[in-house]
């Protein structure tokens, strides 16, 4: 099968939805399908290994109020030509904005299949847009509502895009399709020198108690809420340390915040760290934090849970989900709860049924099981398409609208 991957972002660009088209498309490649990514241009990317992996890049400016992001501004009809020459069997995109569009025509004139994953919870980002004076959450109801409509399928990442598109009125067939980790690359352990030589690089002891928050470092995900507790923490843990793995618009006003509150002795901020270097982080740590409440799927918490790191964060539907036993972790809605669960793993060193447990959680959010779900997916849709070529179209899969799996 030939599969075109329209995204507005993807690396070098660091993002959860970067990670998960990446992640996707090694799957997918790892079956035996070819996989082309149409996505924007980058002064950071390398031509001569986007050629050799696939990628098309088209011209783009930095995104309205998101200028770490990138959006395409022309290309339409090179996109075409080279959808064609390529021969896509599928469309899947993963945007809404332009490489979308341009995804949804290209199905449409070569008349196959074009999936969609959901990825962003958009109700959570209106702040970037004029503060959130111009686009109101109804307004967003009503354009995914009018993006989405005559989709072949739609991808939900979690129980929380699906209810949320259910309540846009979305008809397309929706399947929940959680996106998967690499097993291997984050359960391949370090070394203790390996883990020493990034502690000691750090800052670090060997002993030092290390609270991870890994993301974008922005407001939506309350990365603030983790600073307000460490004063709480470090009554019972004064040795403790916050890091704070990212880069974004958050940080002058996070780094601020440490100074006001005399915490620059227990706070530290990395950047932007490699993709292929993430993996070392985890296995660093004592124990993973997020107070985000904008997840839709909480990729960082699977990719804690791969690494055997507990993990302490913010409740919601997916973590409802995914913590079902205190060895994996434990969710708050309150400080005192995220003081507690902290405390209480920086105390007690996994024990080996722990580890079990965690792992048992694995096969469901492993890579190989993502990519094989999506391409399941892709089949059902191309029979879709099919049978709109015969009499009697609707019949047949007219159940999909309510499958959800």
């Amino acid at each position: 099968m030939k599969i075109g991957l329209f995204t507005d972002t993807y690396f070098p660009q660091v993002s959860g939805v970067a990670t998960s088209i990446k992640t996707l498309r090694d799957q997918l490649t790892a079956l035996g399908h070819q996989v082309y990514i149409f996505t924007t241009t980058d002064p950071a990317a390398d031509p001569v290994s986007d050629q050799a992996e696939g990628i098309y890049r088209f011209a783009s400016i930095p995104f309205v109020s998101f200028t770490d992001r990138r959006i395409a501004v022309s290309g339409w009809l090179k996109v075409l030509r080279l959808a064609k020459k390529l021969d896509l069997d599928v469309v899947h995109n993963q945007t809404e904005f332009s490489l979308g569009m341009m995804g949804k025509m290209v199905a449409r004139e070569m008349k196959i299949p074009c999936l969609h994953t959901y990825h962003t919870m958009y109700q959570d980002y209106l702040h970037y847009i004029a503060n959130g004076r111009v686009l109101k959450p109804r307004d967003v109801a009503h354009l995914a509502h009018f993006y989405l409509k005559n989709m072949t399928g739609v991808i939900a990442p979690s129980e929380r895009v699906l209810d949320t598109l259910l309540s846009y009125g979305v008809e397309a067939p929706i399947r929940v399709i959680p996106t998967g980790v690499n097993l291997q690359v984050f359960q391949t352990p370090d070394s203790k020198e390996e883990i020493s030589a990034l502690r000691q690089k750090l800052g670090y002891t060997d002993q030092t108690p290390v609270l991870l928050s890994l993301s974008r470092v922005a407001f939506e995900k309350n990365i603030h809420a983790l600073v307000e507790a460490m004063p709480d923490i470090l009554e019972k843990e004064p040795a403790a340390q916050l890091l704070i793995v990212g880069e974004g618009p958050a940080r002058p006003t996070l780094e601020r915040q440490v100074r006001e509150m005399g915490l620059q002795d227990h706070v530290s901020f990395t950047g932007q760290v490699d993709n292929d270097q993430v993996c070392h982080y985890y296995q660093m740590a004592d124990v993973f934090v997020s107070a985000s409440d904008s997840e839709t799927q909480g990729l960082t918490y699977d990719e804690a849970l791969a690494s055997d790191l507990p993990i302490v964060v913010m409740h919601s539907e997916y973590t409802d989900e995914l913590i079902d036993d205190p060895a994996i972790g434990r969710s708050f809605q309150k400080r005192t709860d995220l003081v507690d669960g902290v405390l209480e793993y920086l105390a007690t060193p996994p024990s080996p049924e722990a580890i079990t447990k965690r792992r048992e959680k694995l096969h469901d959010i492993s890579a190989e099981v993502f990519g094989q779900r999506v391409l399941d997916f892709y089949r059902v849709c191309q029979e879709e398409v099919a049978e709109k070529k015969r009499p009697g179209f609707g019949r047949r899969f007219r159940h999909l609208r309510d499958q959800n799996d």
